[in-house]
């Protein structure tokens, strides 16, 4: 991340340069979250030429892992979809997607960086060069593209599917834990703010109570949203997590293509799904950490170490 940082900014002109730096200090340009078509800090890839918008990729690409990051290549292939499907009225287009970079990489204990525009918010931050991965957000409008009955494009597909099978395993008991409501709520509950709830009731089914199927199920629906992230920082979140209590909330009907909404929530883990706008087909899918989101966890560690009382009787 500190090379693909450093390589990005020595891509950019002084103008561009300007726009993409902040200081770390600036908490609300760097815990930030926007996932509509709104202003937002960062230079943005319209603004770059091929070398400058190539590095911001690859910055981008070491947030994620190979399937996450053709997701977060296809909702941005979707702006130029949405923006035909609404007339060309807005001019929407597939660059218009900033990175943003707070403090200095080459330099600073801690610094972090965002990549972000509609549907799509990455958000790292590293302190002791420990990286703290969360938000990341990814939407979909439309969520599913069909031709002759078929879909041709649904990146957000899996989590909608895994989601699904969750939910017809967990049998009438299960289910009348997990499903807190007829109607699904109008868009994911943690929304844009900069910190999210610790917890959302009701909390829904718990994982201690669901059978085998169920079990398995929940933790491969973790596990996808874990995946996102690349292998060792997966692998990091995953063992975190270990041990600790799930719960998976389930709101509207059960059929497909109807308006419908999930969660999972855990120690530190917040998990959001809605498909809800554009009567069931405009997907937002969030993975946040109401503790920990945008480094709050790495950085609490790095001020506890810098801020240890010295032992002055300590033999020398």
């Amino acid at each position: 991340m500190r090379a693909a940082a450093g390589a990005l900014l020595a891509a950019l002109d002084e103008p561009a340069r300007q726009l993409a730096r902040h200081d770390f200090d600036d908490e609300p340009a760097r815990r930030w979250l926007e996932y509509r078509p709104r202003p937002r800090p960062g230079v943005a890839l319209a603004d770059l030429d091929v070398v400058a918008a190539k590095a911001a990729h690859r910055l981008l690409a070491t947030a994620l892992s190979p399937a996450a990051y053709a997701q977060a290549m296809t909702v941005m292939a979707l702006e130029e979809v949405l923006d035909r499907a609404e007339g060309w009225r807005r001019g929407r287009h597939s660059r218009d997607y900033r990175v943003a970079l707070f403090g200095d990489p080459a330099g600073d204990e801690h610094w972090a960086w965002r990549f972000e525009g509609h549907h799509l918010s990455v958000s790292m931050t590293v302190a002791d060069d420990r990286v703290s991965p969360a938000p990341i957000f990814l939407g979909a409008n439309p969520a599913t593209v069909r031709h002759a009955g078929r879909p041709v494009s649904r990146p957000l597909g899996p989590e909608e599917d895994l989601a699904r099978e969750l939910l017809d395993a967990l049998g009438p008991g299960g289910r009348s834990a997990a499903v807190i409501a007829e109607e699904a709520p109008a868009d994911i509950i943690s929304a844009t703010r900069p910190t999210a709830p610790g917890r959302l009731d009701p909390l829904g089914a718990p994982r201690g109570r669901l059978g085998p199927t169920g079990r398995a199920l929940l933790d491969r629906l973790v596990a996808l949203y874990l995946d996102r992230l690349p292998p060792e920082l997966a692998a990091r979140e995953a063992a975190r997590l270990d041990g600790g209590e799930l719960h998976f909330a389930w709101a509207g009907p059960p059929e497909p293509g109807r308006r419908h909404y999930y969660r999972v929530q855990g120690e530190d883990l917040l998990i959001e799904y809605d498909n809800t706008a554009a009567d069931g087909n405009h997907a937002h899918t969030v993975l946040r950490r109401p503790a920990g989101d945008f480094g709050a966890d790495v950085l609490a560690a790095h001020h506890a170490a810098a801020h240890q009382p010295v032992n002055r009787d300590a033999p020398r």
